[in-house]
């Protein structure tokens, strides 16, 4: 199978403008793509998932990758799928995230002469002249259809900024200059960024002639990979700092019965075949399923032998409900605690198992939070200096084990 092939039946592609094209560019290893990441965080998420492995699949078929930085764009935000602006970030913080998502995405992707490349938008957008700019691109823009566009449709009524509005010509230059300075010749992105795609495939048909080859692809469920990366407590990231690896492997471990398969066609690298034998999978199996999941997106971020001791840890909490030297651990300081102890809602806040007091305090009332295997009863519980050094170890509903150690 072809890698165009391998991609719609893996159920990464959802919108082409020329499909045959396209399909003959990939297969023959002849794209130069270009895939945006805003800088927001100084980690990627898990959303950013299907974006990383379709780049990797491409490249392996000989295509050049080009992950473009919105170091540029990030100063205006894109208002895509948020009902308010975005809040601003200095070049300083921008600069940061840059360099930490390239020591991510090289897990994926090959950087080098003549391989993938890692480019910063703000090179080109920020020196821009407005009046040079409105001339040039913006006299190519129709303001009714851009008013008619999706990214914008769910802000007009709050309010959409001129300074947004700005934002799909802004993308939109960056895949003409791409094409004029880098050959790219194709753009990948989600369907919440169709509109903004088509205005640069439009744009460099309308400067540089109706023969331009420059081609648009979208990557289906991208709304729902985004999801991915979001629990009802905040992100799953790659970063280990942020999500360790053990947290990593249970977020997938725990997954719903019914994304499984589809996470896995999508976004591991286990053969086609061996996947459509687990179509038929229930009950336990799918149990099994999700390890298979938890285990290869584990070892792809993280490492075989961190993956390997996730999985390990996993199984023997979940076996015997007991501790494990692989368990995520938190170790406190002394000056963290207060006459000797610490409250058990300032314990879950130093183990990252509460984003709040408000929060912890609702587990706990909710009878949600176990300490040394015993439900934890009252919002005003302590753990003393001698329990900690011999560690407590805390559960927060069902499948989330935590270890508080104190060092000293």
């Amino acid at each position: 199978m072809n890698v165009y092939e391998e991609l719609v039946a893996r159920g990464l592609i959802a919108q082409v403008t020329n499909e045959e094209e396209i399909r003959k560019m990939v297969n023959n290893g002849k794209a130069t793509f270009y895939i945006g990441f805003d800088p927001t965080a100084d980690s990627l998420h898990v959303g950013h998932f299907m974006a990383l492995c379709l780049m990797k699949r491409l490249q392996m078929a000989g295509n050049r990758p080009i992950a473009l930085i919105g170091g540029g764009t990030a100063m205006i935000g894109d208002p895509s799928g948020r009902s308010d602006m975005r809040s601003m970030m200095t070049a300083e913080t921008i600069s940061h995230n840059c360099a930490c998502f390239k020591k991510q995405m090289e897990r994926f992707i090959e950087f080098g002469e003549g391989k993938a490349q890692m480019l910063n938008n703000a090179a080109w957008l920020l020196d821009l002249n407005y009046v040079e700019l409105l001339r040039e691109v913006g006299c190519c823009f129709s303001v009714n259809n851009m008013l008619r566009a999706e990214c914008y449709k769910q802000r007009m009524e709050k309010g959409l900024s001129f300074m947004e509005f700005n934002y799909m010509i802004m993308q939109s230059y960056d895949f003409y200059y791409l094409f004029k300075e880098y050959g790219c010749n194709m753009q990948f992105g989600g369907n919440d960024q169709w509109s903004n795609m088509l205005g640069g495939t439009e744009l460099i048909r309308r400067k540089l002639g109706k023969d331009a080859h420059a081609m648009t692809i979208t990557l289906l469920l991208n709304a729902e990979g985004n999801k991915m990366g979001k629990t009802a407590k905040g992100a799953v990231w790659l970063d280990p700092e942020k999500t360790s690896p053990f947290d990593f492997f249970q977020y997938w471990r725990n997954i719903a019965d019914a994304d499984v398969l589809k996470c896995i066609r999508m976004l591991t690298f286990l053969p086609l075949e061996q996947i459509d034998q687990m179509d038929s999978w229930e009950g336990s199996r799918l149990n099994e399923a999700k390890e298979i999941l938890a285990l290869e997106l584990t070892t792809l971020i993280h490492g075989q032998e961190e993956a390997d001791k996730a999985r390990a840890a996993a199984r023997a909490l979940f076996a015997g409900g007991g501790s494990d030297e692989n368990m995520p651990t938190t170790h406190l300081l002394a000056e963290q605690l207060t006459d000797g102890k610490i409250s058990i809602l300032d314990l879950m806040l130093a183990c990252k198992l509460a984003p709040s007091k408000s929060e912890a305090r609702r587990l706990v009332q909710q009878g949600g939070v176990f300490a040394n295997d015993e439900k934890v009863e009252a919002v005003d519980a302590v753990f003393t200096q001698a329990q900690l050094q011999d560690g407590v170890k805390i559960r927060k509903g069902k499948k989330v084990f935590h270890k508080a150690l104190l060092d000293g």
